[in-house]
């Protein structure tokens, strides 16, 4: 430790001698006591020159008499500070062996240099700045309040630590200058803000602002705000279009204007966030005039107090600002202390008479004769916000706080130094600084509000934030109102309250002002990325087929359920309309007249041939065959009525095992009849042995054994994997198609295989036998009618595998319609034609004498 020498000077140095200037470092209010309280407080500041622009908080007043401006609304820290020492000092249970408590406050330049020679005028004393020496009257300086910034922190700390003197920072909390290895004699009483970036985010994601611009200081505090609030930013799409960063150091603050001002005032960003102390963020209020300030939106922090400006009608740049400030409980009694201050109760204080002058008469600079000139019945309520606030603000509460803090711990160490008898009743007792760490290293209480209060940096709590918008109104008065607040840790959904109502935005605004790199993506649209730019910078792209979005700037657009579909716009989804081939729509309807006007055809016909039975034509190749090949395509017509209506398990077991069975039959009885043609010829032929074939029996053994095979490749069929109800939700975008699944595909083609395989035999035959020479001969009315056939069913496979649903049903049953027909117009109809029409021809002479003719030519 470096040794300090003390040396005594006149106790009238520790009074404020009155200049036409102020003095560069001797303090703006001493009050003597037993123990004293150095704090360092940013009263006053260099005035701008207006020549020049922006030249902000000269360091070297003493070049000359440089004009100094009043920060007026800081003055309130300085009453905070002297209400707590009377509050101390009045009561009897706390340091009731020290007479009183006394404090030295100095002004705090936003300078380094200026910091530096402040620090080490309070080491020295009033007078000449003698490193290592001490030139006070008495050594009972003990601890310094100061640090309404961290780079002040910094700076005094750094001097202060040579000596281990305990330091206690007020301002805002930095988590910095927790390092107790590097700063070991430094203390912070603040609340901690790590969530205020959380609040911020919270705000913006409320008002739906995605492109957003920073302005805070070149510190380690600003960078770690930087970086909590960009990396909240990403877990909700936000983006930080730019951060600018206001160096600390006043001798850097004109350089950087005219660097960053220019982009944020041509930026296109509508909202800005301003994090800083109120000090290093002044360069704002010096930019005046910048118009261009109407237009954007400012969210700022309790940190900068937005109604402290350096002239009386530059509030409405900030018009419509939100600021997040610390909540604090109201001190008892501080109102109406303040109400109670005037000149005449601190007739010593010859910086606050010159303050009250200042703020109520608006002179810079006054030569006072009489204190009772300057409004003495006045009270500091009267004054606008932009000069004074009764409300305590967050730094005044941090020193209320911070004077306590070393009352108590001041009390704790007399406590126990009496018990070890240290203390002389004759004597002052005066410890030395560096004693008093161990005990607010551990010092925590409850102030007179009720929050709790703690020195050591791991016990501060988490600060609770209001939501405040400051308003601005033409006839120069300002406003602050409550629009909502922010709660760290509180659960879900009451953490961050905001009334939207409540808001009055900037001048040019009526309502909630965007702030987007680019426009909403609409319901129906999908945000697709720019290549090389952030992720708020987008096209919106129309979402895929069967794909909907149904909110604003959604980054993918979702399938809807297997039962619905996408409308037109493709922002919501419809319930499918389930579909079949039913009876009551047209196409059923038409479809069921067919089959029931073919099958009515076809009872007709085989009535006609019961009915002439025993005519010729009747009776030639096989009468039985007729009727039963007559009544399979009944069957036949009939059974496409199972194809229409819904489909239930009974009608899929039966659709196609049905169609396949009674088709089987019908092709089984025209390839028997055209075995008998063939014979038929055969046996005619003199000495032929063949004619036991030409019996009965034998045709209908090959109609039931073809017929057999069917019977066992569907039962087969329907052991194995038989059809069911089935629904194709695929097949078309906004229907539900009701349909009969066929299970076994395998089963299903080998029906139809089987089918195909009896009608090309039969129309082999029939082809092969079309021009034998004999009146009984129906082979050339069968190859048509198989041609016909054929051709049907051979044309049906690749339309059936082409489509889906509704006309997959409707092709079959066209199918079956359509063979039927051409089976019994082929071979029936030209009989009928005969028998009816014909009668003459339908006779055993006739027959004969045609027989004869086809004979005969075919001999020649």
């Amino acid at each position: 430790m470096i040794p300090v020498l003390l040396v005594m000077l006149s106790p009238s140095v520790h009074k404020i001698e009155k200049s036409s200037c102020f003095p560069k470092t001797s303090p703006s209010l001493s009050r003597d006591g037993d123990l004293v309280i150095g704090s360092f407080l940013p009263l006053y500041s260099v005035e701008v020159s207006n020549l020049r622009g922006a030249e902000l908080f000269q360091s070297h007043p003493d070049k000359g008499c440089r004009d100094y401006k009043w920060l007026y609304k800081n003055y309130q820290q300085v009453l905070a500070l002297v209400f707590a020492v009377e509050e101390i000092n009045r009561d009897p249970n706390l340091l009731p062996n020290i007479s009183s408590l006394g404090f030295h406050v100095y002004n705090a330049y936003h300078s380094d240099d200026r910091t530096l020679e402040s620090s080490l005028q309070w080491l020295s004393g009033q007078g000449l700045l003698i490193p290592n020496y001490r030139c006070r009257e008495k050594d009972n300086a003990l601890v310094i309040i100061g640090g309404a910034t961290s780079s002040l922190s910094v700076q005094m700390g750094t001097l202060f630590e040579l000596y281990k003197f305990p330091q206690i920072s007020y301002g805002p909390f930095d988590s910095s200058l927790s390092e107790k290895a590097q700063f070991p004699s430094l203390y912070q009483v603040a609340q901690r803000d790590s969530s205020l970036h959380h609040g911020i985010v919270l705000l913006m994601v409320q008002f739906e602002w995605t492109w957003v611009g920073l302005v805070t200081t070149d510190d380690m505090r600003g960078e770690e705000f930087l970086w909590n609030l960009r990396r909240d930013m990403v877990k909700h799409d936000i983006c930080l279009a730019y951060a600018e960063k206001i160096p600390v150091s006043e001798r850097r603050h004109t350089e950087s204007q005219h660097e960053f001002m220019p982009r944020i005032i041509n930026s296109s960003v509508r909202v800005i966030i301003i994090h800083g102390d109120t000090d290093s963020l002044m360069i704002l209020r010096y930019s005046q005039p910048y118009y261009f300030f109407l237009s954007k939106v400012w969210i700022t922090t309790s940190h900068w107090d937005i109604t402290m400006r350096p002239q009386w009608d530059d509030g409405y740049s900030f018009h419509g600002a939100i600021s997040f400030s610390q909540t604090t409980k109201e001190i008892p009694h501080f109102k109406s202390f303040l109400r109670t201050v005037n000149p005449a109760k601190y007739p010593e204080d010859i910086l606050f008479t010159e303050f009250w002058c200042s703020a109520f008469m608006g002179q810079k600079k006054l030569e006072i004769k009489k204190q009772n000139e300057c409004s003495p019945n006045a009270s500091l309520e009267a004054l606008p916000l932009c000069f004074f606030d009764m409300t305590m603000s967050g730094l005044s509460y941090t020193i209320y706080n911070a004077v306590h803090a070393v009352a108590r711990a001041l009390h704790e160490m007399m406590l126990i130094t009496s018990e070890r008898g240290s203390i002389n009743v004759e004597e002052h007792w005066v410890p030395q600084p560096w004693q008093l760490h161990s005990f607010l290293k551990n010092t925590q209480f409850n102030n007179s509000a009720g929050d709790q209060v703690f020195l050591d940096g791991t016990g501060n709590s988490e600060a609770h934030y209001n939501i405040l918008k400051y308003l601005f109104f033409l006839n120069n008065t300002e406003v602050l109102v409550k629009v909502g607040q922010f709660i760290p840790n509180a659960p879900y959904g009451q953490d961050f309250t905001i009334c939207e109502e409540a808001i009055a935005w900037g001048w040019m605004e009526s309502k909630v002002p965007q702030a987007v790199c680019s426009d909403s993506c609409g319901p129906g649209y999908r945000k697709t990325p720019r290549e090389g730019e952030p992720i708020c910078c987008f096209d919106c792209s129309p979402c895929p087929e069967r794909e909907i979005s149904n909110q604003m700037n959604m980054k993918h657009c979702m399938k809807c359920p297997e039962d619905e579909y996408p409308n037109k716009e493709r922002n919501r989804c419809l319930p499918k309309t389930v579909t079949f081939l039913d009876i009551k729509e047209p196409l059923g309807m038409a479809l069921t007249c067919v089959a029931l006007f073919f099958s009515v055809l076809t009872a007709l016909i085989l009535g006609v041939f019961v009915k002439f039975r025993n005519s010729p034509i009747v009776k030639a190749n096989n009468r039985t065959l007729s009727y039963t090949l007559l009544i399979s395509l009944t069957s036949c017509f009939l059974c496409s009525l199972l194809f229409i209506g819904r489909p239930t398990a009974a009608t899929c077991l039966l659709r196609q095992t049905t169609f396949g069975l009674v088709f089987t039959v019908a092709v089984s009885s025209i390839l028997a009849k055209t075995i008998l043609v063939v014979l038929a010829f055969k046996v005619t032929k003199p000495g032929s042995r063949s004619k036991r074939w030409l019996q009965p029996g034998v045709s209908n053994c090959v109609v039931v054994l073809c017929s057999g095979i069917q019977v066992i490749l569907c039962s087969s069929w329907l052991g194995i994997s038989p059809p069911f109800p089935d629904t194709d939700i695929h097949s078309h975008p906004n229907k539900i198609i009701i349909e009969c699944n066929e299970g076994s595909v395998l089963g299903f083609y080998s029906v139809l295989a089987y089918m195909g395989f009896l009608a090309l035999g039969s129309f082999m035959v029939a082809f092969l036998a079309r021009s034998l020479p004999d009146t009984f001969n129906e082979a050339k009315f069968i190859t048509f009618s198989m041609l016909v056939f054929c051709s049907v069913w051979v044309s049906f496979l690749p339309t059936y595998q082409s489509t889906k649903g509704k006309a997959m049903v409707v092709v079959e049953i066209f199918s079956i319609l359509a063979s039927g027909a051409g089976l019994l117009g082929c071979i029936f109809i030209p009989k009928c034609y005969v028998i009816l029409l014909r009668p003459n021809e339908n006779t055993q002479k006739c027959m004969r004498n045609k027989s004869e003719d086809k004979r005969g030519k075919h001999s020649v």
